[in-house]
């Protein structure tokens, strides 16, 4: 076996707890009173519906416009936007074209304290700004210069079917389009709305003809979604509240302090079983554990700045719950396949080297059939809506947080429990007070 420096477990172990106590319980500092923010932790993740309550609304156009279907279809994506980029993954939302409604539920804010349904859907009912900038981020065209859009197929391809958006400009809108367009030859000019990136395309040529085509890679859901966030920047109504309400949680707080406390509980017999059971390869495994915990956790509050935060419900918390035990699991099978190695003699270098290549495979082809299931959940029941259409929308929030905090799960299992723990377990092996098959899972001399 390859040795790994004796320091290289202290140095994982240590890393790897601070890690996991800052992704649990967040840092934070005060400036005077005003409390900064350094790592988001469990007390920042903003829980669904079914745990701790929300609201529900319906939004009308104002001033009584009647809507057409494509103009509540725009509508509906600004606002299915909007929640998404506010990391809301937990939401119904619907659109009613015969009454020109739009109903849409969604949970309290995660620092919520007045819970005033007023206060929370204003950020959604705003008229949406849609602009077009530059690389060097300047705004050179907003919404109300685009007379229209739709999603279209491009005839001159060949035998591929490809998907692109279609835009009429104004008058006014054509000639500042080909300014910008013949100023931007060859570099992207990016839509927005509001702050949510749409989409980047790369200008090819400049476009005179009062007419543009939007091509990428897009699906024909992916063309239509495009189509209709930009023209709902060009609405000619704003959205008002018809009606709104509160709705009550079905699981509560103390049912979630509980589920906690049952956790911790859990945890700690787990690490004890695994220490009193496989001894050193336990702790290490407990050491993994808790990294896994603090990755899972980290991929839901935003701990990671770059990547958006997410909505827990009680389906996400049975993902984690189900992956922790994967987890569990693949450093089990490590520490039984190093104890059947010393059966066969090896001395405790090798039974380690053996045991870990050993096991690798099973622990592979158990968590990539989760990993497929999980990406098949995000896909039909995330944001996307792919197949809601099919399973009904009211499940998609829900369902769609089972998947992601299991596929999370699982890669935080990769990471932790089958990269850290095998360094650290060769590592910690090198120490000659420790060198004894016994606490390695082989016999007692």
């Amino acid at each position: 076996m390859k040795r790994i420096p004796k320091p290289v477990f202290f140095i994982c172990a240590i890393l790897i707890l601070l890690f996991a106590a800052s992704a649990i319980f967040g840092v934070s500092y005060y400036d005077g009173d005003i409390s900064k923010t350094v790592f988001k932790g469990i007390d920042d993740i903003r829980w669904g519906i079914d745990i701790r309550g929300g609201v529900e609304a319906t939004f009308k156009p104002a001033d009584e416009v009647d809507a057409t279907d494509e103009q509540l279809d725009s509508a509906k994506s600004i606002i299915e936007t909007r929640m998404v980029s506010n990391g809301i993954t937990d939401y119904e939302l619907y659109a009613d074209y015969g009454s020109d409604r739009i109903i849409v539920r969604f949970p309290w804010k995660e620092d919520e304290t007045d819970f005033d349904p007023v206060a929370a859907i204003d950020e959604l009912a705003a008229t949406a700004k849609l602009t077009f900038k530059n690389e060097s981020g300047e705004v050179v065209m907003d919404g109300s210069s685009v007379a229209s859009a739709q999603a279209g197929v491009n005839t001159e391809t060949g035998s591929a079917t490809e998907y692109l958006v279609l835009l009429d400009l104004t008058k006014e809108g054509s000639d500042i389009f080909a300014e910008a367009t013949a100023a931007n030859v060859g570099k992207t000019l990016s839509i927005y709305m509001d702050d949510t990136l749409l989409s980047s395309p790369t200008v090819n040529e400049a476009i005179t003809g009062g007419s543009a085509q939007i091509t990428g890679d897009f699906t024909a859901e992916e063309a239509t979604k495009l189509a209709n966030q930009i023209n709902g920047g060009a609405l000619p109504f704003s959205l008002e509240v018809a009606s709104y309400s509160s709705i009550s949680p079905t699981l509560g707080q103390n049912s979630l302090t509980a589920m906690a406390y049952a956790g911790v509980i859990a945890l700690i017999l787990i690490s004890l079983f695994m220490i009193i059971r496989y001894r050193v390869p336990g702790l290490v495994a407990v050491i993994a554990l808790l990294g896994q915990v603090g990755l899972s956790i980290a991929a839901i509050s935003r701990y990671f700045a770059p990547f958006d935060s997410f909505t827990m419900t009680l389906p996400g918390i049975a993902g984690i719950i189900l992956s922790i035990g994967m987890g569990v699991d693949a450093n089990i099978i490590t520490a039984e396949r190093i104890k059947d190695e010393f059966k066969t003699g090896k001395t405790l270098d090798g039974a380690i080297e053996n045991g870990t290549k050993n096991s690798l495979s099973a622990i592979i082809d158990g968590n990539m059939t989760v990993v497929i299931v999980s990406i098949i959940l995000l896909l039909v029941f995330g944001p996307s809506n792919i197949l809601s259409w099919l399973f009904g929308a009211s499940t998609t929030g829900t369902i769609y947080a089972f998947g992601y905090t299991l596929l999370m799960g699982v890669i935080s299992n990769f990471v932790m429990g089958v990269f850290f723990s095998r360094i650290m377990l060769k590592s910690i092996a090198g120490f000659k007070c420790l060198r004894k098959n016994f606490l390695f899972g082989g016999a007692k001399k």
